[in-house]
């Protein structure tokens, strides 16, 4: 038990606490995770250990062949532990369970009841690990794990729960059918919740009045290694202006119709993009035009390079029910390069009308992309690059500690 004193002092900070995380992606993912930054930068001052999503029977089926899947089934089957020590303080865990499939089903009892057991499954693989590891008086954060988490708070009984919202879920396929149901009453359950743009913030405020919105944080170890190298190498060279784009290239956020748009109206400009496509860009007549080119998927160190190689950085998203709230990280990769950037005028990008050209329509673009390319200066580009690093983890989990400031000590005492 800690001492009066003591517990005054860490309050603001939240130190020396035992946090549990639960979410939506495991510690072994290969894409970018605000939650693995959130963890990593929890564990600076707390004990944190992270639960990765149990393995699920569909899962199984369809990835067996999948190097994932199968350490999981080897933890499951105990040829092997699921606890894994990241750094001292910092543990991850997977679960020794399989828990059944449920998105599929209808509405109902039947949903209700099996996704129940899925809960209690869950808890039941993982209690064992937190006591042992002495994390039963802990502050649990879900990262948005709606379905396999949604009894957690009754079950673990934590000294705090938070609920943190960083996309708008219910707005894709997977999640709209249950989740427009479940996720208001998760977000209501918690002590408290906090998203990272003002949209999806406003969004929790309707369930649960104790919602913050935190910023978002950003890992630019990549961009000061690349900075860091006095010899870098260059992609293909063009003549004439280069606005880019780098990131997936999905027609369920970005606008096909305006990205042809501007390259049709200035064909003296080089529209590249660089990053995977789903099936709606490569059937698109982008390809025929001459001056739009495909970089494809690159290997995540070249990407700064790429940025480094733009005249003007674009993100010509779409306006809709899954883009509205997304708070966009490539922007932060692009102003921390100094970049001239436009981007699509969205409630999520009034944080950045400082920085950033906010542009509605081809015309918009158009006029916005030769503003930028007509006054830049290195000025203007620094003060794009400490703009962006002003968007930190740590600033982004300080405001979880401040938001939490009270809570957890106010709990405590009425146990």
């Amino acid at each position: 038990m800690l001492s009066n004193n003591t517990k005054n002092a860490n309050q603001k900070d939240l130190k020396n606490r035992n946090i549990i995380i639960v979410g939506q992606q495991p510690w072994d993912t290969e894409i970018g995770s605000n939650c693995k930054n959130i963890a990593l930068e929890f564990s600076k001052q707390n004990r944190v250990l992270y639960i990765n999503p149990p393995l699920d029977r569909i899962s199984k089926m369809r990835h067996t062949g999948d190097k994932r899947v199968q350490k999981r089934l080897a933890i499951i089957k105990g040829k092997q532990s699921g606890l894994e020590e990241i750094s001292p303080g910092l543990f991850t865990l997977y679960p020794d369970c399989l828990i059944e499939s449920v998105n599929w089903l209808p509405r109902g009892f039947i949903f209700t009841s099996i996704n129940r057991y899925n809960n209690h499954k869950f808890y039941r693989a993982v209690k064992p690990v937190i006591e042992s590891l002495g994390f039963n008086d802990a502050v649990l954060f879900n990262d948005g794990d709606m379905f396999r988490s949604f009894y957690l708070i009754e079950l673990l009984q934590p000294l705090a729960a938070v609920y943190y919202s960083r996309d708008n879920l219910v707005a894709t396929t997977y999640y709209k059918k249950h989740g427009l149901a479940l996720e208001p009453q998760l977000i209501a359950k918690n002590d408290l919740c906090v998203a990272n743009s003002e949209f999806l913030a406003d969004y929790c405020r309707h369930s649960n009045p104790n919602s913050s919105y935190i910023g978002q944080g950003c890992d630019f170890s990549l961009f000061d290694h690349f900075l860091e190298q006095p010899e870098q190498k260059q992609p293909k060279a063009f003549t004439g202006p280069v606005i880019g784009y780098v990131g997936v290239l999905t027609s369920a956020r970005l606008d096909i119709t305006l990205i042809a748009g501007i390259a049709k109206a200035r064909p003296d400009w080089n529209i590249v993009l660089v990053g995977p496509e789903d099936a709606d860009f490569m059937a698109s007549g982008l390809h025929q035009l001459n001056n739009v080119h495909f970089f494809g998927a690159r290997p995540t160190d070249e990407l700064p390079m790429h940025i480094q190689a733009f005249d003007v950085c674009f993100n010509p998203q779409l306006i809709n029910d899954l883009t509205i709230g997304n708070y966009p990280r490539k922007i932060d990769e692009y102003l921390v390069l100094g970049k001239p950037t436009i981007a699509t005028a969205t409630p999520s990008m009034k944080a950045f009308k400082e920085q950033v050209y906010l542009a509605e329509g081809i015309n918009g673009y158009i006029e916005g992309i030769e503003t930028l390319l007509n006054h830049n200066t290195p000025e203007k580009a620094f003060q794009r690059a400490a703009f962006a690093r002003s968007h930190s983890w740590e600033k982004s989990v300080k405001g979880i500690y401040d938001a939490l400031a009270g809570l957890v000590e106010t709990k405590r005492s009425n146990c």
